[in-house]
């Protein structure tokens, strides 16, 4: 398991979705790329949730992250999905921080904008937010 270091020198960016929050430190510098103490490809191990996370480094021209970044993030809260999303966001969001003309290819993307869709609270008398019980007219 890899020891996530933070040193002087980084840049930050926070990524949300659901209730997954994510907390991204990078640095312009060769390295890796750990998240919660274990490496992205561990943490994430499908092609689908690979292709995910490397979009915003794509996007700005880096085909090969850990060749030029070094990061690490942590994340807690929601599910595995609701998390990846959470790392995009951040991960944009710090890029966007680092150099001006990642942010507009980025928020072009849509990459920079928060996704607000939440669960929606359960009401009184109700089974779930908005299933009732059957009505019985007799």
């Amino acid at each position: 398991m890899a020891e996530a270091k933070i040193k002087p020198g980084f840049i930050t960016g926070t990524g949300r979705r659901k209730t997954a929050v994510a907390s991204v430190f990078v640095w312009d510098e060769k390295g890796e790329i750990i998240v919660n103490n274990v490496d992205i490809a561990e943490y994430f191990p499908t092609e689908k949730e690979q292709l995910k996370w490397t979009r915003p480094f794509h996007l700005i021209g880096v085909s090969h992250p850990k060749a030029k970044f070094n990061a690490s993030i942590k994340v807690r809260g929601s599910g595995k999905a609701a998390q990846l999303d959470a790392v995009v966001h951040g991960l944009s969001r710090a890029l966007s921080a680092m150099n001006p003309e990642y942010d507009e290819v980025l928020r072009k993307q849509g990459l920079l904008t928060r996704d607000d869709r939440m669960v929606e609270r359960k009401k009184p008398n109700l089974h779930k937010a908005r299933k009732a019980s059957q009505y019985s007219k007799r």
